[in-house]
């Protein structure tokens, strides 16, 4: 099989079989794999996946994993379906039970977040972005890791919150995780800011202070993660603590 070198490693594509499926959003669809000879991955790593047509044509995208690390060789990854996409729109929309994908990874070794970090964490996302921020959550509950998390999640609507349940969940019974939004279109009734983008003074209330050291994960569009991080920055917190993770229009890694 072919593959490619990541960080002085081979990286092989590997074939997974689709167990379960499940709707995020109107949007969005978990897919969840299957993948007898899967290596591991860490909490914020990604995938390839390589769609064939019957013509030969082949195209590659890359997507967050979603699921913590786990002992069964199951990845889930979270896809949003873009209407001029090649290969979300198969993947949300046709893509069944029993199906196969090629897949490529784990890569990158930056963007992770690792069992033995005891720092509070600030995990900040745009929209999508916060699909392997939830494999970083989903990583340190499994681990029972006591390192206090809070995430601060950019999004269009009430609609549009991925892992809506989950998320609720987190809020009511783990006091070690918190969860705050910014609706920048529509806000729930009764919501105690108007709909907007984040700003300075979110960050001064919804993310950990400069001065507790937090290590900052900040995904989403670019403008998205340049924005954040220059707040950031702004409020005192240093370059060196955040890490940041960006996808372009077609919803590709860079």
């Amino acid at each position: 099989m072919e593959g490619t070198a990541v960080f002085g490693r081979r990286v092989m594509w590997r074939v997974g079989t689709v167990v379960a499926l499940h709707d995020e959003t109107a949007t969005a669809r978990t897919v969840t794999l299957e993948v007898p000879d899967w290596p591991g991955h860490l909490a914020g790593q990604h995938v390839d996946v390589r769609l064939t047509a019957s013509d030969g044509y082949s195209a590659v995208r890359s997507y967050s994993i979603a699921s913590a690390p786990n002992s069964e060789g199951r990845v889930e990854l979270t896809v949003e379906r873009l209407s001029n996409g090649e290969v979300s729109p198969y993947l949300t929309q046709e893509l069944a039970v029993d199906d196969y994908l090629e897949l490529r990874g784990p890569i990158g070794g930056w963007f992770v977040w690792r069992t033995q970090q005891t720092e509070p964490i600030q995990l900040i996302a745009g929209g999508s972005g916060v699909v392997p921020l939830m494999a970083i959550i989903r990583s340190r509950i499994s681990a029972g890791g006591t390192a206090p998390f809070r995430l601060l999640y950019s999004v269009r609507e009430p609609a549009a919150v991925f892992y809506r349940d989950e998320l609720r969940a987190l809020s009511v019974h783990d006091h070690s995780v918190g969860v705050s939004y910014a609706y920048t279109r529509t806000a729930p009734k009764d919501w105690p800011r108007p709909p907007g983008r984040i700003d300075a003074t979110l960050i001064a209330t919804g993310a950990w202070p400069p001065n507790l050291s937090p290590t900052t994960y900040v995904c989403g569009p670019t403008s998205f993660v340049e924005n954040v991080t220059d707040l950031l920055i702004a409020a005192g917190h240093g370059r060196e603590n955040i890490r940041t993770e960006r996808f372009g229009a077609t919803g590709e890694r860079k």
